[in-house]
């Protein structure tokens, strides 16, 4: 007799399960990986369909953004799924089209043309995008944080941009001004992330660099942070923030961003090296060419068993489904969701009646940065301060999919975050730090530089100096 913890499942299917119905997942984030996850011991063969061949981790991927972690600690491979879910199989591409009628989704994988891939039971799952809201500038100039690949981006242009400053420490006294736009966990989380290394680690890596030299701005369009949160832990976050030196712009929108600045909704003009947009995320706008039933923001109707309204057999999970009563589109509803679609799916298949789906709200959480943390926890109530930092660090780990994952953040976070000023060590994670091209980039950037050495045409400056607000700008706070 085999133990079961000392044994695998198995890694194939049964030998009939060419035979069973065939469920096509869309999308390997929260919603569609426990989508697969709840599908492991029913009675169907499971497709996942991502364009990445990696599960990102994304409430960490601030973290991955301002070097505390390594890409690969929030990302797990895909096809890991399969050793608990045997009758799953993945494939990389990207969906162009679905045709509830015949029962096929459009894949482009690259090669031979636009595939096609019937099914029996479709779920829809791929998430949100970043929106600029028709920010004139905003999509060419504003870095988005909401895949891997934008954090990593973050990271190397943070750096490109502290090694090119640090050239300039000495003869100009020019500052790095980095704004993020929007108050919501994301953006907070990457100021106090930011504003932290800023405090321990800056004046140790470049010491020819005075500390204020990195100024944090956070921008947000309403009067408070967080909306998320009660008045007690709006009101913490934005305390902790403005205790380690970030500027609070609140109650302005952003009208216009350029290469060094953004434009408030007031004429305001603020320098802004490096603007990382947190502001928001809206559905692909390719779902709104498949036909389905989406309500005004643009997320597909679902009924009370997710199920797509009229649209028997498909379903939608996470943030880009809408019922009655929209959820907010963090992790929590996106893997209830998920989970929920399989059991329908599940008993379906098993002849049963659906269950509905009902959303259990399980509390929210955000880091504000070294050992401040809240927590609004239903029926336990609320953690702020180190006790909410722990809880937040706690869920987070248990939350990832894979053993490494969740030993590697643990590790790193507590050698991140633990110790004191005197007993911790810097040590960023970075990879391609390219400053030449970030100063190639910024002299050619000159006549449209607002800011800075050798900055654009006389006019442009004078209307800079003239704007409202502006002599805030040029002399901006030293803490």
């Amino acid at each position: 007799m085999s133990l079961p913890f000392l044994t695998r499942r198995p890694t194939v299917p049964a030998k009939d399960g060419a035979s069973w119905p065939h469920v096509v997942i869309v999308g390997g984030g929260f919603a569609g990986a426990n989508a697969v996850l709840g599908l492991r011991d029913a009675r169907v063969r499971v497709t996942l369909i991502d364009r990445n061949v990696y599960k990102t981790f994304q409430p960490l991927l601030y973290q991955v953004a301002t070097a505390g972690l390594n890409p690969g600690d929030v990302t797990m491979f895909l096809r890991g799924l399969s050793l608990k879910v045997p009758n799953m199989r993945y494939r990389q591409g990207e969906v162009v089209g679905v045709d509830p009628e015949r029962k096929v989704v459009t894949l482009n994988e690259g090669q031979r043309g636009d595939q096609e891939l019937s099914y029996d039971y479709l779920v829809l799952a791929n998430g949100a995008t970043t929106t600029y809201f028709g920010t004139p500038g905003a999509e060419e100039h504003a870095m988005p944080m909401y895949t891997r690949a934008q954090a990593l981006a973050i990271r190397d242009r943070v750096f490109s941009e502290l090694e090119r400053s640090s050239r300039e420490a000495g003869v100009t006294h020019d500052k790095l001004h980095v704004c993020i736009v929007g108050g919501g966990p994301t953006g907070v989380e990457i100021a106090g992330a930011l504003a932290d290394f800023r405090m321990q680690e800056l004046d140790i890596l470049y010491p020819e660099m005075d500390p204020g030299t990195l100024q944090l701005t956070v921008l947000q369009r309403g009067d408070e942070l967080l909306k998320e949160f009660s008045d007690k832990y709006r009101q913490y976050a934005a305390d902790e923030l403005r205790d380690r030196g970030v500027v609070l712009r609140l109650g302005h929108g952003v009208r216009e961003v350029g290469y060094d600045h953004v434009v408030l909704d007031d004429g305001s003009i603020l320098e802004s090296d490096i603007t990382i947009w947190a502001a928001g995320v809206a559905i692909p706008e390719a779902v709104s060419r498949w036909g389905l039933p989406q309500d005004r923001r643009g997320r597909i109707a679902v009924d009370d068993h997710l199920q797509v309204e009229g649209m028997p057999g498909v379903y939608a999970a996470g943030d880009v489904a809408a019922q009655d009563e929209a959820l907010p589109q963090l992790a929590q509803p996106a893997i209830q969701t998920g989970a929920a679609v399989a059991k329908s799916i599940a008993a379906d298949v098993g002849g049963r009646a659906r269950p509905k789906f009902s959303y259990t709200n399980l509390g929210t959480m955000a880091t504000i940065g070294r050992h401040a943390a809240i927590a609004e926890i239903p029926v336990l109530g609320g953690l702020s301060g180190s006790l909410g930092w722990a809880a937040w660090l706690g869920v987070h780990i248990t939350k990832m999919l894979g053993h490494r994952n969740q030993r590697a953040v643990a590790m790193n976070l507590v050698s991140l975050y633990g110790g004191t000023r005197g007993t911790h060590q810097p040590n960023p994670v970075v990879g391609e730090v390219d400053s030449l091209r970030a100063a190639r980039i910024f002299e050619e950037q000159a006549p449209h530089r607002l800011f800075g050495l050798n900055a654009g045409a006389r006019e442009n400056r004078a209307a800079a100096e003239d704007a409202p607000g502006a002599a805030d700008v040029a002399a901006p706070s030293q803490d």
